[in-house]
């Protein structure tokens, strides 16, 4: 099994449109869909076949103001510390809430990530499992 894409709710897109063009550009995914009601990311250059959008960033369906979730996060994979460190500066420099900077985590001898929130309080994780 493999995820198919996922969604994040915001009640400010333009605001989480300049948090996620910034910290994802380091991850090779720019925004290919944005209008009043969504976001969506994916690779800059898909490979034929591929999805084109694999991360959205939506206006809550429900009319009610999107929250985050407890115990809730997303994980997304770099090839690359700088990787990690540059989706963590981008973060940062556009509303991120630091929730641990990049370093060496005790889960696997290679396990270089760090932790940020969005500006609606989502969480993040950018993770390198190689020595680079």
């Amino acid at each position: 099994m493999s995820l198919l894409y996922v969604t994040l709710g915001s009640n400010d897109l333009l605001r989480s449109r300049a948090f996620y063009d910034s910290a994802l550009a380091p991850l090779g995914l720019v925004c290919g869909v944005a209008n009043d009601e969504e976001l969506g990311y994916g690779p800059a250059s898909p490979k034929a076949g591929d999805r084109t959008r694999i991360f959205y960033v939506v206006k809550p369906l429900l009319p009610l103001p999107a929250t985050w979730g407890n115990g809730t996060m997303l994980a997304l994979k770099a090839t690359t510390r700088a990787q990690v460190d540059q989706f963590y500066a981008g973060a940062m420099a556009h509303g991120g809430i630091d929730e641990g900077a990049p370093g060496l985590r005790p889960y696997s001898p290679n396990f270089y990530a760090a932790y940020v929130r969005d500006p609606d309080g989502n969480k993040l994780s950018v993770v390198c499992e190689t020595a680079e």
